[in-house]
């Protein structure tokens, strides 16, 4: 198999590496909304962020094998105090070993019945490309995933980009349920509907003093009721 590197061309680097603060505006329908933050959006006032207007809070834990995000434990304990349905997301990096990964998250991120499944930020990393073949990279984000979803019992989200997607998710882990990132456009992936849909990086919330990134949940107020009934959220 041909490493990474030369399956990547200038444009589609360009593509992946944008992070253009214009932002989609979603379809009416997508009424389930949520937000994802971290350590970057300062301290929160989480009391004045309402379970009614914001039904999903995805706070950044960890990345690499070693690095915990300063403000987590402060954040996870605020949002749920406040009643919101809360997650946590792991910035993997491609050139680490998954079980190692897989091991600073599970310190960092207790294991609650109540919580939305871990979650994977899956993005390029263009030294790890140049060293890693396309099936060890799989191989490592598999581990990953095969630990968090024995530890806390769900089955974790990827969260990725359309061309990261198509370019090295396309065809694995079909059952695995993806949140993009797309802010000029909803995305449409080739062969399955995506989950959860990062439509903005520039989302103005009370209680927040800096921009925070914005999203979806693909499906009605039913199939959000049915995603949780199926996580053990209720």
């Amino acid at each position: 198999m041909h490493k990474l590197r030369k399956a990547f061309g200038w444009c589609c680097l360009l593509t992946l590496l944008g992070t253009t603060a214009i932002a989609a505006t979603p379809d009416p329908q997508f009424n389930i909304r949520g937000m994802d933050a971290s350590h970057h959006q300062g301290q929160i006032n989480w009391r004045n962020i309402s379970p009614k207007n914001m039904q999903f809070v995805y706070l950044k834990a960890s990345e690499g094998g070693d690095y915990t995000d300063p403000r987590f434990q402060e954040n996870w304990l605020a949002a749920r105090e406040q009643g919101l349905r809360v997650g946590a997301y792991h910035v993997f990096r491609l050139c680490r070993d998954g079980k190692v990964q897989a091991d600073n998250f599970i310190h960092t991120v207790p294991k609650k019945s109540n919580s939305l499944p871990p979650v994977l930020d899956l993005e390029y990393d263009s030294a790890c490309l140049a060293q890693l073949q396309k099936d060890q990279l799989l191989k490592q984000i598999q581990v990953m995933h095969d630990h968090l979803q024995q530890h806390y019992g769900k089955a974790p989200i990827f969260y990725t980009t359309p061309n990261f997607y198509h370019m090295i998710l396309m065809g694995s882990f079909q059952k695995t349920p993806i949140w993009i990132r797309s802010y000029q456009a909803q995305p449409q992936l080739k062969d399955r509907k995506w989950l959860l849909w990062q439509y903005s990086n520039q989302g103005k919330i009370s209680g927040i003093n800096t921009a925070v990134d914005l999203n979806v949940f693909q499906g009605n107020a039913q199939d959000w009721k049915n995603f949780l009934k199926a996580q053990g959220v209720e």
